[in-house]
This record gives C-alpha cells, sequence and structure tokens, in this order.
C-alpha cells in the first residue's frame, strides 16, 4: 500500500511540473499556389505539449470534409507534431486555412 501511495504522488508531481507549450502552426500547399489546379494544403503544427490538440482545414468557414492526419509524434523534451492534408483546387474569393486548437485556445492561420 505504501508503495502504490508513493507511485501516486510520484506521478502526480511529474504530471504538476509538465510545462504547457503552445503550438507553432505553418500552413501551406504541396505546389505553388495556382487558381484552378490541383493542390494539397497541408497544416503542421509543432512543439506543443500536452497532446491535447484538434486541427481543422477550412474553405472560408467550412471544414474540409475529405483529408488525412499524420499519427500524434513527439520529439525531444515531449513536444508533440502532428500534420493534417487535404487535396483541393484553390478558387479565387475563397480563404483557406487551418484551424487548430490546444488547451482552451483556438486559433486560425490563414494560407
Amino acid at each position: 500500500m505504501k508503495l502504490f501511495l508513493y507511485l501516486v504522488v510520484c506521478i502526480l508531481s511529474i504530471c504538476s511540473q509538465a510545462k504547457v507549450s503552445l503550438p507553432k502552426v505553418q500552413v501551406y500547399s504541396y505546389s505553388p499556389g495556382e487558381f484552378g489546379k490541383s493542390n494539397t494544403l497541408i497544416c503542421r503544427v509543432s512543439g506543443f505539449h500536452p497532446p491535447d490538440i484538434s486541427i481543422d482545414l477550412l474553405v472560408d468557414e467550412d471544414k474540409m470534409t475529405e483529408g488525412k492526419q499524420s499519427d500524434l509524434a513527439f520529439e525531444q523534451g515531449w513536444m508533440f507534431h502532428l500534420m493534417k492534408s487535404a487535396h483541393f483546387i484553390p478558387q479565387m474569393g475563397k480563404k483557406y486555412s487551418c484551424r487548430v486548437k490546444h488547451m482552451q485556445k483556438t486559433q486560425t492561420f490563414v494560407w
């Protein structure tokens, strides 16, 4: 019982010392953007902790329904990274962006 209590205290101590790091976000396309030409929109999110995060690719304010997301992976120092991408055809007058929600903060980054 003492060992169990000791382990719980150790885990709580480690968790309480975990630093919250906000994500660094990059939004770009696979090829240079040209209206009417097929391309891939990519949102790379890195350097964040804890790993509680969601990423949405948007056309104007609507979620892109198709796309792929990488597996959550970690870097040195237990910082995490994740990537989401979707095929799209850029159209004049449309806004393409990446919405990232980490912890309680939501930010939108425009391509």
